[in-house]
């Protein structure tokens, strides 16, 4: 049967807007903005019935599907859609030393080296790992579901696209992923095509 992954985004953090290095250690949750972002995607798809809501086990991602948690909607954790860890970076401002530092692994990535990290960080190949885990367990949860809402984090969204479409992680950075921004996947008979690619509509009328 089809199932239809809705995949977003969590809402902006006072450290997203501060350049601060957040990652898997950091539990930070929503600024003003981004519980105004949390509303504006709750009132565009309230109209969806969603089965079942899967979030990462971090803050910002229950603040960001609160709305759709209070409706009732039977809601998950899962561990393995975590944003990556950033190890020595986390809770440190990308200033040009930690920029420049972040530039060189990202090229190392799209190079095709994923099996480098930040000091005491994960590597693409150990994210792949434990996103293999978290579908097949999502998939487990919501057999028989026809919507499932997924809020997740930036970095581990745009390598969970890549698994899901048969891709090397090397090619995360084609994907785009703005607070809230919004993926619609589709899965039927094993496999997974993109539906809708970076929606952000609901964004439209929202100001800093």
């Amino acid at each position: 049967m089809k199932r239809s992954l809705y995949i977003i985004r969590h809402g902006q953090t006072d450290l997203n807007k501060m350049g601060i290095v957040q990652g898997r250690g950091v539990n930070s949750p929503l600024n003003d903005h981004g519980i105004l972002q949390a509303k504006a995607f709750y009132e565009s798809y309230r109209h969806i019935p969603f089965d079942h809501v899967i979030t990462s086990t971090l803050l910002r991602t229950h603040q960001t599907v609160e709305a759709f948690i209070q409706d009732g909607i039977p809601w998950v954790q899962h561990a393995g859609l975590d944003e990556i860890s950033w190890g020595i970076y986390e809770g440190k401002h990308q200033d040009e030393e930690i920029a420049a530092g972040f530039n060189k692994l990202v090229e190392s990535w799209i190079g095709g080296d994923l099996d480098v990290c930040v000091d005491e960080g994960e590597t693409p190949n150990q994210m792949k790992i434990r996103q293999q885990t978290a579908i097949k367990d999502i998939l487990e949860i919501t057999e028989g579901d026809k919507n499932v809402l997924i809020c997740m984090h930036g970095r581990a969204m745009r390598m969970l696209l890549c698994l899901l479409t048969n891709q090397s992680y090397s090619l995360m950075d084609t994907f785009p992923h703005t607070n809230t921004a919004l993926y619609k996947v589709d899965y039927n008979e094993g496999d997974f095509d993109i539906d809708i690619f970076y929606n952000i509509d609901h964004l439209e009328n929202l100001e800093e």
